[in-house]
């Protein structure tokens, strides 16, 4: 397997339903993948071997060759895509202030002081 382009762009909604579907069932072909799609996403072979390629390329999938067939797995758990996804955001949005982007879920209500300081409590060790 070569990797012609270790950037990770942000995944499109399909592409996020793709890795889910990679997630929730383990090493798949491209076969499993599009009916994994069906019916919401009605795709073509040869689109969801696109798909794949495209998301192998960009370091969020891995390949391997069982017989003559592609077997694709996630190269991270859906935790590390989605801690990278989070501080793309905060180097965005907040100029790298985890401080900054915390306070602005709390006045934004995604987060209420309470969790946010059960969370500070969690983070330390403390029950």
């Amino acid at each position: 397997m070569t990797v012609r382009n270790t950037s990770r762009r942000p995944l499109t909604e399909l592409q996020q339903v793709i890795l889910e579907t990679i997630w929730n069932q383990g090493p798949v072909t491209a076969d499993q993948v599009r009916e994994g799609l069906l019916p919401k996403h009605p795709l073509k072979d040869s689109s969801v071997r696109t798909l794949l390629r495209r998301l192998e390329g960009q370091g969020y999938l891995r390949h391997r060759l069982k017989g003559k067939t592609y077997v694709y797995e996630a190269s991270e758990s859906p935790a590390s895509a989605a801690a990278r996804t989070v501080r793309r955001l905060i180097e965005r949005f907040w100029a790298g202030s985890v401080e900054q982007f915390l306070v602005g879920m709390v006045d934004e209500k995604v987060l209420s002081a309470r969790q946010l300081q059960r969370l500070a409590r969690r983070v330390k060790g403390d029950k």
